[in-house]
């Protein structure tokens, strides 16, 4: 296929890469400029998202927040001022479920079709092709974008109609980040009462407890590893989506306000730039004490 792909961020790229690796032309394009290593006969630089839109049958985008995907699609040189009849665009952004159901109507009076397909999985993931992807929109224009999804993920879900795909992110979003500050808690506490959390962290990865979030992210902490595969300021963000939507709704989620303001606490220290594992550091300052391994 012709694909568009807007946004090679820490995500994007490897997305893209993983789309070129599967034998499709690529039509690129990105805020900092498309890197001269990823062009070739198989990807092309692209000005602006117009001459994306214009180049392909699907347009995937896969920027950072709301505006960002509003300002793409319609804003000056967007996407929707030259997209053809009947084909697809294909948000793979983490961004507002009621926002993304009127990009999704607006798109669809032009003539084309629209899927909102947010992944969870981080960088690593994003490389190993192995995401999990939550989509959003109608069954036969997900299964005509299948094909593409299979290159970049494992876990390839309809959830609903458009915007179920971002509900269903902002619901892994809440569970991602209260095993973080669970995982968090524990390993501090178990380093605190004199255990090695390494050794604490293996015992438990064989037990109930074990998760995704310890193997991964308990590591991190452990090994003091905050290089960001997924920064706190993005999952600021998607925090912030659950509040909203969980006010609008009239739901309360306690435990998800305090992990945000946990990630506030990292932000106020600088750390919007960490990885989201990062959120203990909020907690050992609250402790005064940080997780450290006798290995």
């Amino acid at each position: 296929m012709k694909v568009g792909f807007i946004g090679l961020g820490i995500m994007g790229r490897p997305m893209a890469e993983n789309l070129i690796k599967g034998g499709h032309t690529l039509y690129l394009s990105t805020r900092s400029g498309v890197p001269g290593e990823m062009t070739g006969s198989d990807a092309i630089a692209c000005r602006t998202p117009a001459e994306v839109a214009a180049q392909a049958e699907i347009v995937i985008t896969m920027v950072p927040d709301t505006p960002h995907v509003e300002a793409v699609l319609f804003g000056e040189h967007g996407v929707a001022g030259a997209l053809k009849p009947g084909s697809v665009v294909v948000d793979m952004s983490s961004i507002a479920p009621l926002a993304t159901k009127q990009f999704a109507e607006r798109v669809e009076g032009l003539g084309s079709f629209y899927l909102d397909a947010p992944v969870s999985g981080g960088e690593v993931g994003a490389k190993a092709a192995s995401l999990t992807i939550m989509v959003g929109g109608r069954e036969e224009i997900f299964e005509r974008v299948r094909p593409l999804f299979e290159l970049m993920g494992k876990n390839i879900t309809l959830v609903g109609d458009n915007g179920a795909g971002q509900t269903t992110k902002v619901a892994n979003q809440i569970i991602v980040a209260l095993n973080i500050e669970a995982v968090g808690e524990a390993l501090l506490f178990a380093a605190k009462a004199g255990a090695d959390p390494a050794r604490v962290r293996q015992a438990l990865l064989g037990g109930f407890a074990a998760s995704r979030v310890l193997e991964v992210h308990g590591e991190r902490m452990i090994k003091r590893n905050f290089k960001p595969g997924f920064r706190i300021e993005l999952h600021q963000k998607d925090l912030n989506l659950a509040l909203q939507g969980a006010k609008a709704l009239g739901v309360s989620l306690p435990n998800t306000a305090t992990a945000q303001e946990l990630f506030n606490a990292c932000a106020a220290h600088e750390g919007g730039g960490w990885d989201h594992s990062g959120l203990v550091r909020a907690l050992e300052l609250l402790a005064n004490h940080e997780i450290k391994s006798e290995g």
